[in-house]
């Protein structure tokens, strides 16, 4: 393996605990809309009822994601503002 190659594949603390959080987040999602979808376990695919409420979980926990960092974005923004006006005040 070259240099390069080696170097890209270096992660920082910051990038590896986001990897984590992103497998977290993906173990979390396949196991409850496994748990809330699979039904019937006699056949090797999906029924279409299955299929369906797969995707519908999948997209709401998808939007609660989302929703729940713009919230948090929001939250920092306004700590951020705080900060700085405490600073600014001393």
């Amino acid at each position: 393996m070259d240099n390069a190659i080696a170097d890209n594949m270096d992660f920082d603390a910051s990038q590896l605990a986001s990897v984590k959080e992103i497998f977290k987040s993906y173990n979390k999602l396949t196991e409850l809309c496994f748990m809330d979808c699979a039904t019937d376990f006699t056949i090797g695919d999906l029924k279409s009822d299955e299929e369906k409420c797969a995707q519908n979980c999948t997209n709401k926990f998808l939007k609660a994601s989302e929703r729940m960092t713009q919230r948090f974005q929001e939250y920092q923004m306004i700590m951020n503002e705080h900060v700085i006006t405490a600073q600014q005040n001393r």
